[in-house]
């Protein structure tokens, strides 16, 4: 009788966890980011505002984020946060990445709701990307046998 009670509690247990990865997959599986930021523009222009077509706030408030981790990788996602709006190109921020589920396959594997955490400015002479491999050009002499 125990055991058939341990059972049930544990399939229980399974159909609840994956209920809660399937249903806040995003938030389950949020991806913290750190670095700088690339780029931050709003993707809905302001003089559509002026221009009479009526904009909800999500559409107003809606911004494309990039940020450059410390190994050089940049994540880029939508965001509908207001506090955006203050960030500049090369702060560092720390931010929350919400991914879109892999069952929704035209988003898949991409984020949406970037949420600003931490904003400062980047300490002076780090770079947050790795430093490109310099090598001389190689010389470049014309073939005699080739010019006319």
């Amino acid at each position: 009788m125990k055991i058939r009670l341990f059972l049930v509690f544990v399939v229980l247990a399974a159909i609840g966890a994956g209920f809660i990865c399937i249903r806040y997959y995003s938030y389950v599986f949020a991806k913290k980011v750190e670095g700088e930021v690339t780029g931050v523009e709003r993707v809905t222009d302001p003089a559509a505002v002026i221009g009479g077509r009526q904009l909800t706030p999500e559409q107003i408030h809606s911004f494309a984020v990039a940020i450059r981790n410390k190994d050089g990788e940049i994540y880029t996602a939508s965001s509908e946060d207001r506090q955006w709006a203050v960030v500049r190109k090369g702060q560092c921020a720390q931010a929350e990445f919400f991914p879109y589920p892999p069952w929704d396959f035209q988003k898949a594997g991409t984020f949406f709701g970037a949420r600003l955490l931490k904003l400062k400015d980047c300490p002076t002479g780090t770079e947050s990307a790795p430093a490109a491999i310099s090598s001389p050009a190689p010389s470049i002499t014309p073939d005699p046998a080739r010019s006319s």
